[in-house]
């Protein structure tokens, strides 16, 4: 369907986060986050259907989120250099919420997650802390290494479960500030890519005005 403007930018979107209080498990896996922690797919509006499946949760400690992508015909492979991007999952991050701004304040964050390419066999998951784009200010990068990941990949696709603690975000206050602005893009070197509104046809990756309302509820 050709369409000038995407239907997904026709609107502002806004979504529920719960609030679970026994985030992150201490033994087995991380997260396993309930399917009332899903957020709804608007790959229907362009008659499209969505091959992951992403969960938001949170309590006072932090946030949590789980991906699970599947259709895949083979295992997912580490990618090692520049040519080719891996299979992977990009998430930004604005504790303020500023809907109103055009480029990414000190309370804006990037994430990059990998289902694999970590340790010495490249088989964990790995998590990386990167500059928005075209930030307003050049702040310190939080610290990865305090962020939990886990993951498992099959033959037909992979789970990546994810704890990021309070203290990784600049501003994160669900007292004072229960709204976040929050935007995936997963990449998938067999199914293509997924985002939770806008595509690559709009510059999400340095503008915070076109990231959505995640709501912090009770």
């Amino acid at each position: 369907m050709n369409q000038i403007v995407p239907p997904r930018f026709l609107f502002r979107w806004s979504f529920t986060a719960r609030k679970l209080a026994n985030l992150p498990r201490s033994s087995g896996r991380l997260l396993d986050l309930p399917d009332d922690c899903l957020l709804p797919s608007l790959s229907e509006l362009e008659q499209r259907r969505d091959f992951a499946t992403v969960k938001l949760a949170w309590n006072d400690g932090g946030l949590a989120l789980g991906v699970e992508v599947k259709g895949r015909s083979e295992r997912p492979q580490f990618v090692q250099g520049e040519n080719q991007l891996p299979d992977g999952i990009g998430l930004w991050f604005d504790t303020r919420n500023t809907q109103t701004v055009h480029r990414a304040t000190r309370f804006c964050h990037h994430f990059v997650l990998l289902p694999l390419g970590g340790g010495p066999k490249h088989t964990l998951p790995v998590v990386k802390a990167l500059p928005v784009a075209r930030a307003r200010e050049d702040v310190a990068l939080p610290d990865a290494a305090l962020v939990r990941i886990q993951s498992e990949v099959s033959s037909t696709g992979y789970w990546v479960d994810v704890w990021f603690p309070a203290e990784v975000f600049s501003g994160f206050d669900p007292g004072a500030n229960d709204r976040i602005g929050f935007h995936y893009a997963i990449h998938d070197t067999e199914l293509g890519n997924q985002n939770l509104a806008v595509g690559s046809e709009f510059p999400f990756e340095s503008d915070p005005s076109l990231w959505q309302t995640v709501e912090l509820v009770p």
